[in-house]
């Protein structure tokens, strides 16, 4: 692996960034006594590392303690150990990796933008390709990626990796925009096909809810909340969170209380109060907001992690950030 200085990966802008020296720190709003109990006093954000150009689909590897990221336009995967503090190139080229996962054997679920493609990296290190095509038809560009607990595989397959030469390759689509679900058995579902930009997902605690953010509804971005049966069946769609305001979510985590934490930002029609949404917001399971959590950047996804899983890391932008809490993560 090739060893990069931390917060020199020197590919893009590094934002600088300066711990806040007081606690409660006060770049965690609280909106609702709710997220009191997650909220440690004496926990502030950190800046792990900066320098990238597109930071996203976070994925923490708790028995090698370390943290992949995706840096899309660079084409590639970063780790982040946390023992040592060292940042290097997981791998490159990454096929303008997106979302990653992990399936219940520990291997390495991801998006592939470049191939347009779901992609499984085996304990040996080679890649099988899980999914390409549905019905003849090429996939758009893979987004983000979830493992069920019985192994089965759901990811959203917007177009945003074709739509220019930036996080992938231009083309058209073949396929309209989807959520997907990928049964043990190789078989492919396409389970949802009216979302506008189907983005990131994640289940419920006991996954009996599956979210998922339409984040190109308009005129405000929307997480819709579905009811999961047994057999992997959607009901019940109804709408959870209106962003509103201009907010545009991303990603998102869910906790074991079943909060979700989700990737903010603006969706670029505020100008210079842009930066006043950047960073992450916190909803309890009935959609009220509860809590922000402040960065200098937009960010685009989270993950829970660290040996307790209640180390909260979050993707945004060049950089990537962290922050103890008392939540943990359901992964």
């Amino acid at each position: 692996m090739n060893i990069l200085p931390t917060l020199t990966l020197g590919s893009a802008l590094e934002v600088p960034f300066q711990a806040n020296t007081r606690y409660p720190d006060p770049s965690i709003e609280v909106f609702d006594e709710r997220f009191m109990k997650y909220r440690i006093f004496s926990a502030s954000v950190e800046q792990l590392f900066s320098g990238m150009r597109w930071a996203e689909g976070p994925q923490w590897i708790a028995d090698g303690r370390y943290l992949l990221v995706s840096d899309i336009p660079n084409n590639r995967i970063l780790r982040w150990d946390e023992c040592t503090g060292t940042v290097g190139e997981f791998r490159i080229p990454s096929g303008y990796a997106n979302g990653n996962a992990r399936d219940r054997q520990g291997r390495l679920l991801t998006c592939e933008h470049g191939g347009r493609r779901i992609v499984r990296t085996e304990h040996d290190g080679s890649l099988t390709v899980l999914a390409d095509s549905y019905q003849g038809k090429r996939l758009n560009s893979p987004n983000d990626i979830i493992c069920q607990s019985d192994g089965t595989v759901w990811f959203t397959d917007p177009p945003f990796g074709i739509a220019g030469h930036w996080e992938g390759d231009f083309a058209e689509s073949e396929l309209p925009h989807a959520v997907y679900r990928l049964k043990t058995n190789g078989e492919l579902q396409q389970v949802l096909s009216d979302l506008a930009g189907p983005n990131g997902l994640a289940f419920s605690p006991d996954e009996s809810i599956l979210y998922v953010v339409e984040s190109r509804a308009k005129p405000n971005r929307l997480i819709w909340a579905y009811g999961v049966d047994s057999a992997g069946e959607l009901s019940h769609k109804r709408l959870l969170i209106d962003a509103k305001g201009a907010g545009a979510i991303d990603g998102m985590a869910i906790d074991t209380d079943g909060n979700l934490w989700c990737g903010w930002g603006s969706d670029g029609r505020l100008g210079a109060d842009a930066q006043s949404l950047d960073g992450v917001r916190v909803f309890a399971p009935d959609g009220s907001a509860i809590a922000h959590i402040h960065l200098p950047e937009r960010c685009a996804n989270v993950c829970f992690g660290g040996i307790k899983r209640n180390r909260l890391f979050m993707a945004a932008s060049h950089s990537v950030y962290a922050l103890f809490t008392n939540a943990q993560g359901t992964v």
